[in-house]
């Protein structure tokens, strides 16, 4: 009998997908607002793929942080309400209340599931720009996903740097997947227009120190401060020679590893 995907992932658009990982059902950073202007100057091209009503149940939310609108937008918000719980920084949860559980970097927390042991999910640091930028952008975690019946899985909020992933490596010990927020986030008023999350070449590096088998990117398509789409995630990662490693979903569709 075939065994089931490891993960599957369904790309609802700019950094919210939903993942189906050991039996539950997660979402990303829930971004459901049509095209428009959002706070801080920020400009989304394009709506979800998939509608909050049409994304069915979550178990959890995997919420990196929760103050810029391109990773919680109005409609995201509204539908935190809907989900088990969410997982976010302590300021964020502080922030959002209802069922938001604050998390600092290295605290975990175990998601129930029934008939099986619960998945483990481990906060990890995320540094949202350069060196130096987190008294401007505030608080953002990544999370490391755990459980005795499925492969560690990496999603890594808006995080910039692969000495983060380095630690994370060194700390966690392997990791077999990655769901990467990529999209080369610049602004150029903003740390000289310096990179805010992974640029295409920096995942590659990320997918390298971690040593996985597979990677998922998001966050890289729907807004128009993202400045590298698939194309130059898929140059990126084929320049290092592991093309086969990068698996990109399209919007509304799902891929499976």
């Amino acid at each position: 009998m075939p065994q089931p995907p490891a993960l599957t992932v369904l790309l609802v658009g700019g950094p919210t997908a939903v993942l189906d990982y050991a039996g539950l059902r997660l979402l990303t950073d829930p971004t459901f607002d049509p095209p428009g202007e959002h706070a801080g100057g920020l400009t989304k091209l394009t709506g979800p793929a998939v509608g909050a009503d049409d994304v069915g149940v979550i178990d959890a939310v995997l919420l990196s942080h929760d103050h810029h609108s391109d990773n919680l937008d109005p409609g995201g918000r509204a539908f935190l309400p809907r989900a088990g719980r969410t997982l976010t920084t302590t300021a964020g949860a502080e922030r959002l209340g209802g069922n938001a559980v604050g998390l600092e970097p290295w605290d975990t927390v175990e998601l129930e599931r029934r008939d099986a042991a619960p998945v483990t999910v481990t906060a990890v640091p995320a540094l949202h720009g350069p060196e130096g930028s987190e008294p401007v952008t505030g608080p953002v975690i990544g999370f490391v996903l755990g459980a005795d019946d499925a492969p560690t899985l990496y999603v890594s909020g808006d995080n910039a740097s692969v000495d983060v992933v380095h630690t994370i490596a060194e700390r966690t010990g392997p990791i077999e997947l990655a769901v990467l927020f990529c999209g080369g986030v610049s602004l150029p008023h903003r740390f000289d227009g310096a990179y805010l999350t992974l640029s295409a070449d920096a995942a590659a590096q990320a997918a390298e120190v971690l040593g996985v088998r597979a990677v998922v990117p998001v966050h890289f398509e729907g807004w128009a401060h993202f400045t590298q789409g698939a194309d130059e995630l898929r140059g990126a990662f084929a320049a290092a020679g592991i093309a086969g490693r990068l698996v990109v979903p399209e919007r509304g569709a799902s891929v499976s590893l």
